[in-house]
């Protein structure tokens, strides 16, 4: 039977089901995710966190249809990623994912407006469209005074503003965040975890940050702990996240 509006608003927006992945390097064979299983769900900051070499860039990876995995199965918005080709798969990437790196990914000679419309060329819209989409986004980031400066001319807060509003212009269901906070200092991560946090409330967004910041702990409705390729914790917020200021974010 197919299912109903209800049971498919209740459906996980990314699940794994018992994924491995292992690299090998010469003789050497490095297990990194064991037989881990999880289902995420949308409108939520979801974190997960460990120390480094645990797996968890790898899993963002594997959740993210940038890398396959070697047994079990990821279903990402209902989709098999594992069964999709090439170009199916990257369809789906421009589609339906954004992504925040902790290094920005910022093209040096274009400024920040240029930076969030570009990815929004590929994706088939009008210019009309592209252009109102990307203004929209550096406002909600808060950079809509600074959106005709080059990199060179912003701070690296702002940077990683003008990289989540690059993501978020293309209306993403899926927001993967890779240590989106690690090169920045107290005051600038604080207001990049209260983005991220508003985009999961606001827009329904499934966004999932991994991180091993602990200022990110707090601020997560999920925290998922994770060593050895596998995860030790499954905790969820028991009181409602805030901002820097206090207010419910």
């Amino acid at each position: 039977m197919p299912a109903t509006t209800a049971e498919a608003a209740r459906a996980p927006s990314l699940q794994a089901e018992n994924v491995s992945k292992a690299f090998v390097s010469g003789n050497q064979r490095t297990q990194v995710l064991d037989g881990l299983s999880l289902s995420i769900e949308a409108g939520e900051l979801t974190l997960i966190s460990g120390p480094s070499g645990c797996g968890k860039s790898t899993l963002l990876a594997v959740l993210s249809g940038l890398q396959k995995v070697d047994g079990g199965r990821v279903c990402a918005l209902g989709s098999e990623l594992g069964q999709l080709d090439l170009r199916a798969l990257e369809r789906f990437r421009l589609q339906h994912t954004g992504f925040v790196f902790q290094g920005f990914n910022l093209f040096p000679a274009l400024s920040a407006f240029e930076q969030v419309e570009l990815p929004l060329n590929h994706m088939g819209l009008s210019r009309d469209e592209a252009r109102y989409r990307a203004q929209q986004s550096l406002e909600e980031v808060g950079l809509a005074h600074r959106m005709r400066l080059r990199p060179s001319e912003l701070s690296g807060g702002e940077k990683q503003r003008v990289a989540i509003a690059r993501a978020l212009a293309k209306r993403p269901e899926l927001l993967f965040a890779d240590e989106p906070t690690s090169a920045l200092d107290a005051a600038n991560g604080q207001v990049i975890i209260d983005i991220l946090h508003r985009i999961a409330r606001t827009h329904g967004t499934t966004v999932l940050c991994v991180s091993h910041d602990p200022r990110l702990v707090v601020h997560a409705d999920r925290v998922l702990a994770m060593e050895d390729g596998r995860i030790l914790s499954d905790r969820r917020s028991e009181a409602p996240a805030t901002d820097s200021h206090g207010n419910p974010s």
